[in-house]
């Protein structure tokens, strides 16, 4: 009989090999104030990035403006805290202003992703970054391989659809508005929409408008985005660069008036206000982007366009932050595009190798390693922008 090891040798298999690493957090606080409705994610999100690895700490109550209780978030496996235990996480998400005591409860060298308003809000707020060493990215910065801005775009679209959709309900409204329907009715000429600017904001203000049968005309010095707006599937906008005589004559017929975010932000006078008829919506959707529309103007009531409140009849009022009016919608949006920023982060292994690795993400940086990093950032600090590259270089 032949002997069975003659034919079967043992053969060495590769044993796997795990090095234990430190569970990364990330942090959920609620946004203070209530200026700003919108959260950073979703449930669902949340349950992909415990999937992953990630502790989740999410402040309790912090997604109530989103219609989600914290149950729903414990059942995706994070952790509901308190507002400190949140901000002692390794990475913190939020979309609003964090106050001095909150930056100061933050951990030393901890990553923070917000907006860029957000951390220019104050020249203290700046200097709690940099004297607690905090790297800071302004979400909005944040670019892809393809040199688009995934968040401000989805932003800006939500803004642009929420406008059209806000201001139309306002129009209808006897108390906010005249009580007539934007698109008008057979007989009846359709509401004229003005949008200034014709980024993606007012390309998705221009798209909605058009659904609901207004007549859309679009103003933008840029030729080429004009151009992109015009050549739109079904798209009948009326486009023109934004000259003097052009835009007088469009304020003076302009039942909605929607200002978007531009290369060189557009400025409405005083003169220009009288122009414009008695009872207009104005949506403002580019307020941090440099001057202000209808700026110091006492003719424009300036308030927020999620908090709807009866108007003197024929009052000229200016809306801002649509978004913050579908915060869900955003939530979802965001949830998607942070799941993948997210990803990248965690395979960088750290903070400093994110900005280094990362060409997008090194864009976006506001402070790092104490030092401001961000023109906007450096100059409300009072003090001049360094070179990322250098600090790169020596770290």
């Amino acid at each position: 009989m032949t002997d069975p090891s003659e034919y079967f040798t043992p053969d060495p298999q590769p044993a796997a090999a795990a090095t234990m690493r430190r569970r990364l957090s990330i942090g959920l606080p609620a946004t203070a104030g209530d200026r700003e409705k919108r959260f950073s994610l979703t449930p669902e999100a949340v349950g992909v990035l415990t999937d992953r690895g990630y502790e989740v700490r999410i402040e309790s109550g912090a997604s109530a403006t989103i219609h989600y209780a914290d149950t729903d978030y414990m059942r995706q496996g994070a952790c509901v805290t308190s507002r400190g235990e949140s901000l002692q996480a390794d990475i913190v998400i939020t979309l609003g202003t964090l106050t001095l005591p909150d930056l100061r409860a933050m951990k030393r060298g901890a990553m923070l992703l917000t907006m860029l308003s957000s951390v220019t809000a104050g020249s203290d707020t700046v200097r709690e970054l940099m004297k607690r060493n905090i790297v800071a990215l302004a979400i909005d910065l944040i670019g892809d391989p393809e040199g688009h801005t995934p968040f401000a775009d989805i932003l800006n679209e939500i803004d642009g659809r929420a406008a059209i959709a806000i201001a139309s309900s306002m129009l209808a409204s006897p108390a906010h508005g005249k009580g007539i329907l934007l698109g008008g009715v057979a007989g009846i000429i359709p509401c004229e929409v003005l949008i200034l600017g014709a980024g993606i904001a007012g390309r998705a203000a221009a798209a909605s408008a058009l659904g609901l049968g207004a007549s859309v005309r679009m103003l933008d010095n840029d030729v080429y985005r004009l151009r992109r707006a015009a050549e739109l599937p079904g798209c009948c906008v009326a486009t023109s660069v934004m000259h003097p005589r052009v835009l007088e004559n469009a304020l003076r017929t302009a039942d909605v008036i929607i200002n978007t975010p531009m290369e060189r932000p557009c400025t409405i006078d005083s003169h220009q206000v009288d122009l414009m008829k008695r009872g207009v919506i104005i949506m403002n959707l580019a307020r941090n982007e440099g001057a202000p529309l209808c700026h110091a103007i006492p003719e424009i009531d300036i308030t927020a366009a999620d908090t709807l409140r009866a108007v003197p009849r024929g009052t000229r009022v200016c809306y801002t932050g649509p978004g913050n009016a579908v915060p869900r919608t955003a939530a979802m949006a965001l949830s998607n595009t942070f799941l993948w920023l997210l990803r990248d982060i965690i395979g960088c292994d750290g903070a400093v190798n994110t900005v280094k690795m990362l060409p997008g993400v090194q864009r976006a940086v506001v402070t790092f390693l104490g030092k401001p990093v961000n023109c906007r950032a450096a100059e409300k600090a009072g003090m001049r922008a360094i070179d990322i590259t250098l600090l790169l270089s020596c770290s």
